[in-house]
Parts: C-alpha cells; sequence; structure tokens
C-alpha cells in the first residue's frame, strides 16, 4: 500500500471511532470534498475574475464568480456588498483586513485572546500584533461581554478599527451595540464571524452584516465547507481589500477550495442546513445543561451558540491532564484558557467544546446527555477507562461517519 493511502485509512479511522468535540472543526459532504479534491488543483489563476495574468481561465472564472454570487446570496447581501472568496485561511484574511484599511503603527481595538479572542485579533506572538497597535477589551468575572467597558476602551484609545468577534465566547455578539461604539469614535467596524457563520446564515444568531463595515469568515466551521475563508466588505472599501489579499498577500488562488466554498455555500442555503443548525443550537445547549448537572462549572454559565467553554480552575492540575485523558477514551477536546486564568497557556484552565462536528454526523440531546456524563466523569476522574471507551464506541456505532 503507498503510504499517502496508509495515511489516509488511518485518520479516517481515527475519525471514524472518536467523538470530535473540537469547536472549529466539522465533516464536509460528499460533494465538498469531490470538489476540493478535483482537477481545478491544477489551475493557477493568479488575479482576479476577467483580469488573470495566465491564460486559460474561462472555466475558472465561471467558478469565481459563481462562488462569489452564491456567498452574497446566503447572507441575503445586496449590490452595496463586496466579496473575496480568494482568501486562504481565516489568519491571512484577517491581515488582509488591516493591510488593506490600515497602516502599520494604527490603533485596532479587538477581543483579548486570554479572554475568548483569537490569535490574529492583535496577539503579540502574531504578526498582526507585531504590525499594528492593539488593545484589548475582554469579558467580566461572569464570562458576559461588558460594552460599556468597551465603549469606555474605544473613547479613551481611539481605535481607527475595532474588531467584534471571538474564537471562545459563547454568548450571543450585539453587533448593534459595536456599531455605535464605532460610530462614537468614527472607527471602522470589523466582524470576525468564523465560529457562528452558519447561525447567522440561517437567522439562529443575528446578524452583523446591517451594521460592519468588513466581514470575515472562515467556511470550514459551523458553514461546513472546506478549509479557506471569505471576505466581505462595503463596495468602497472593495478595491483596497481586493489589493490586500492579491497582489498584497497572495498569489495564485485554490481554485479547487474556491470551487468547494461555493458548493458549501449553496448547501448552506437548503432547508436540510437550516435545520442542521438549529440542531447545533439544541446540542449546544443540551451538553451545557448536562454538564452542569454533574457539576461542571461553566464560563457564562452556559451558551447562545455552537460551542461551550469549561471552567476546571477549580481542580489541583490543569486542561491538558483532561484533554490527554478524554482522548484516551476516544473523545477529542480542545484545552483553552479561560477569562483571567491563573495557569498558562500550555495548560490552562480550560477546556472548549463544539458540536458542529457530532451534529454533523447525527448525534442529537440525548446524546449530549451521555457525552456530558462521560465528560463529567473523566473531570472528577470517577472512571474506569476501558468502560468509557465502550461507551464512546456504542453511541458512534449508532451514527457512523460517511466515505
Amino acid at each position: 500500500m503507498k503510504k499517502f493511502a496508509e495515511f489516509i485509512e488511518r485518520e479516517k479511522k481515527r475519525q471514524t471511532e472518536t467523538i470530535n468535540l473540537i469547536a472549529s472543526e466539522n465533516y464536509v459532504s460528499a460533494e465538498v470534498l469531490a470538489a476540493q479534491a478535483s482537477i481545478f488543483i491544477n489551475k493557477y489563476a493568479e488575479g482576479y475574475s476577467g483580469k488573470r495574468y495566465y491564460a486559460g481561465n474561462e472555466v475558472v472564472d465561471e467558478v469565481e464568480d459563481w462562488a462569489r454570487g452564491l456567498a452574497l446570496t446566503v447572507f441575503d447581501l445586496g449590490e452595496d456588498w463586496h466579496v473575496n472568496v480568494q482568501p486562504y485561511s481565516g489568519s491571512p484574511a484577517n491581515l488582509a483586513i488591516y493591510l488593506g484599511l490600515l497602516e502599520p503603527g494604527d490603533k485596532i481595538l479587538s477581543m483579548g485572546l486570554a479572554h475568548g479572542g483569537h490569535l490574529t485579533h492583535g496577539h503579540k506572538v502574531s504578526v498582526t500584533g507585531k504590525l499594528f497597535d492593539f488593545v484589548h477589551y475582554g469579558v467580566s468575572n461572569e464570562g458576559w461581554l461588558d460594552y460599556d467597558e468597551v465603549a469606555e476602551m474605544a473613547a479613551k484609545e481611539k481605535p481607527k478599527l475595532i474588531v467584534a468577534g471571538a474564537t471562545a465566547y459563547a454568548r450571543e455578539i450585539d453587533f448593534v451595540r459595536f456599531r455605535q461604539i464605532a460610530d462614537e469614535v468614527g472607527a471602522i467596524l470589523m466582524a470576525d464571524i468564523s465560529h457562528i457563520a452558519g447561525l447567522i446564515a440561517t437567522g439562529l444568531h443575528k446578524s452583523c452584516f446591517p451594521y460592519a463595515d468588513v466581514v470575515m469568515t472562515t467556511t470550514h466551521k459551523t458553514l461546513r465547507g472546506p478549509r479557506g475563508a471569505v471576505i466581505f466588505c462595503r463596495q468602497d472599501l472593495a478595491k483596497a481589500i481586493d489589493r490586500a489579499v492579491f497582489p498584497g498577500l497572495q498569489g495564485g488562488p485554490h481554485m479547487n477550495s474556491i470551487l468547494a466554498k461555493g458548493v458549501a455555500f449553496a448547501e448552506a442555503m437548503t432547508e436540510d442546513f437550516r435545520m442542521y443548525q438549529q440542531a447545533i443550537i439544541d446540542n449546544a445547549r443540551a451538553l451545557a445543561e448536562g454538564l452542569q448537572e454533574n457539576g461542571v462549572n461553566l464560563v457564562s454559565g452556559g451558551t447562545d451558540n455552537h460551542l461551550v467553554l469549561l471552567d476546571l480552575s477549580k481542580l489541583d492540575y490543569g486542561a491538558a491532564k483532561i484533554e490527554k485523558d478524554l482522548e484516551g477514551i476516544g473523545v477529542i477536546v480542545n484545552k483553552n484558557s479561560i477569562p483571567n486564568d491563573p495557569r498558562s497557556p500550555m495548560d490552562p484552565s480550560g477546556i472548549r467544546l463544539g458540536v458542529p462536528a457530532i451534529t454533523s454526523r447525527g448525534l442529537g440531546v440525548n446524546e449530549m446527555k451521555k457525552i456530558a456524563k462521560i465528560i463529567s466523569n473523566v473531570i472528577s476522574q470517577d472512571y474506569n477507562e476501558s468502560d468509557l471507551r465502550s461507551e464512546v464506541k456504542l453511541i458512534l456505532k449508532t451514527y457512523p461517519l460517511g466515505d
């Protein structure tokens, strides 16, 4: 057997035999997978539709235009919005926005990493934090955004851009309030909806689009598409954004990924997808309730979206041990810092759980209660590894992973 085929089979086995609770991951459809693995991987199409630097672009121009049209349609956007579907991933997409709309050294206000923000929201280890002057807002001791505090920081710091968005925040974001804050200081409002895009597309989270000037989302989380990103912006910002993506940061677009993005956007407009997003909400709430019933503390006390953030700060050890122990029985999670975490990022006090992948697999609220019990047993260290591994296998047997 060729080595690459062995790798594929091993990873397929791993995914099939584990409960995936990584909030950033999902299982794509067979159509998305086929598009991603298609012959479009062979084409180098540097430039934009109708303005390429190479020949042979008749089909890829149609692909990019098709994907752009679907991206606008899925979020019900009109002619006052522009979209760029070329960004390779969320991190370079965020950087493209900053570089396109600001000058290096300009001030940006965003959520701090330790409070739920993303590395590319200006953390010092990210190039975004090295090129721009970031100041960070956070959450209260109870885990909720304090919009009055954000407003006070904006008034004091006078940022040129404000980022509304998070990677580990379980509550609905008030984009109306962020717009008001941005207007008060004359800032551009950027929304990073990478985690909640599917919920927004189906009306299960308030939309950012009536209020934001520029919006970035990845396509592989709740949107259930390929790994990649897109940038939406008001038409007056389109030229600056496009130039920042290409030639500013990228060369030729990954046309196979753009085709797969288009497939995902088309799928996101179906009734099945809307029902799927509702199931995500239901499952996340059921998982949160089950954990609380078993004595597990949650940051903010619950969830409004697809993820749950566990507060394990009262344990005598960090979350790295729990992450490893859960993986040992077939449950995949990620350790995560919590607000005001006393521990290091490599062994923090929190665990982030997400339900998009297991919801795609078909698991429902009844299974969430079982999973909550399994997780709580591991946290309390009151379990038999063999018994819990058998429970995990039994749950997964009923919901096989498609090819």
